[in-house]
């Protein structure tokens, strides 16, 4: 069957619009009909080049939809579901699904290269066999994905906005949540307010943090924080050091997240001094693979018990969180519609980017046409 897709075909360039060949589902596999994509920050650093990925590349790793077919041995869904991507799959099986950690799952390797199991492409095209974000691709119309990679969600969930927690709101929530295991009566720190903060943001506030201070130099940013459970917020890392050496006795944070949109030792250094004796720091945040991000007093990090954990997905597990974080949604504890800013066409998706990397955006959402 025919898909209209976004491709991106070189770093650094626009992503292109273009009609691909796409498959039937085979053994464990699903075809999905797209209705909505999140424009989540990880897709730009694969257009940037920060994360190399296998070219060309169809772009979006949130997703939710219906399922159109399935194939040989499905059984996690049927057509006919509703469901919500997850941008890690989780194959159940192996050492890190067998111990609750399904977002290190094995499968999740080939994310960036873009292949489903046996190093299968059922997207081709003019420019030969292409990859899928995440192997999911959610920037065309329908994809073929594994049925690891989905979760059936309820019906009457607005899918527009169920989207969102294939990746950025998990990741955002279980940075807070669980990594950094805020507690009642905490302090904690969030340096960037994107569609990943955010949500470390709302994790933080409904896991009972006393202060939550966000870092973010744009005032729609910071004001959306606000709205949404962060007690202060502020323009810089010097100003919100500060009021947190304050708010604490000069005892500082008890944990600080950082997701900004690319990581540098500045930051990293600036959340390692906001935190006190045995803070944490997580990085969720992403640059260049082997860039390095993270220049520390070691003797700082020894004397004052201090720990940096790097966090993916939110060490969040797909197949019970997104459900739970969903519920969360539905119960009015886990804000989603106010933090979806605007939504474009697919063939608007370079402007969505744009607007997110200007700073117009908190989410922005593709809607596709049918």
């Amino acid at each position: 069957m025919k898909t209209k897709a976004a491709v991106v075909f070189e770093t650094g360039k626009p992503m292109e619009i273009e009609e691909l060949d796409l498959d039937g589902p085979r053994d464990g596999e699903v075809l999905i009909r797209y209705l909505y994509a999140g424009l989540c920050h990880s897709d730009i650093h694969v257009q940037h080049g920060d994360l190399e990925a296998r070219l060309p590349m169809v772009l979006g790793h949130e997703g939710a939809g219906i399922v159109e077919e399935v194939g040989p041995g499905v059984t996690r869904v049927k057509a006919g579901d509703h469901v919500v991507c997850s941008f890690i799959p989780n194959c159940g099986t192996c050492r890190y699904c067998a111990t609750g950690r399904q977002s290190i799952c094995d499968m999740g390797a080939t994310i960036l290269e873009g292949y489903l199991p046996g190093e299968r492409f059922p997207i081709s095209g003019p420019r030969g066999q292409y990859g899928a974000m995440c192997i999911l691709g959610t920037f065309s119309q329908y994809g073929v994905i594994h049925q690891n990679s989905v979760v059936r969600v309820d019906d009457d969930l607005p899918l527009d906005k169920a989207v969102l927690v294939g990746c950025g709101v998990p990741t955002g929530w279980g940075s807070a949540v669980n990594t950094a295991n805020v507690r009642a009566g905490d302090t904690v720190a969030v340096y960037g307010v994107g569609g990943i903060g955010i949500n470390a943001v709302q994790g933080a506030r409904y896991a009972g943090a006393k202060h939550v201070v966000a870092i973010d130099p744009l005032e729609i940013k910071r004001a959306k924080a606000l709205e949404l459970g962060a007690t202060h917020a502020f323009a810089s890392a010097a100003e919100a050091q500060e009021a947190i050496t304050s708010m604490t006795r000069g005892q500082g944070a008890d944990s600080a997240i950082v997701t900004v949109g690319l990581v540098d030792a500045q930051v990293v250094g600036e959340a390692f001094t906001a935190v006190g004796k045995d803070g944490i720091v997580v990085i969720t945040g992403l640059n260049k693979l082997m860039e390095p991000t993270i220049v520390l007093p070691g003797t700082i990090l020894t004397l004052f018990r201090k720990t940096v954990k790097g966090s993916l997905f939110g060490d969040c597990n797909p197949t019970t969180d997104i459900p739970k974080i969903l519920g969360l949604y539905q119960s009015g504890d886990l804000k989603l519609d106010e933090i979806i800013t605007r939504t474009y066409t697919l063939e608007q998706v370079n402007e969505g980017y744009d607007d997110l990397l200007n700073g117009k955006n908190v989410r922005g959402i593709v809607v596709h046409e049918h």
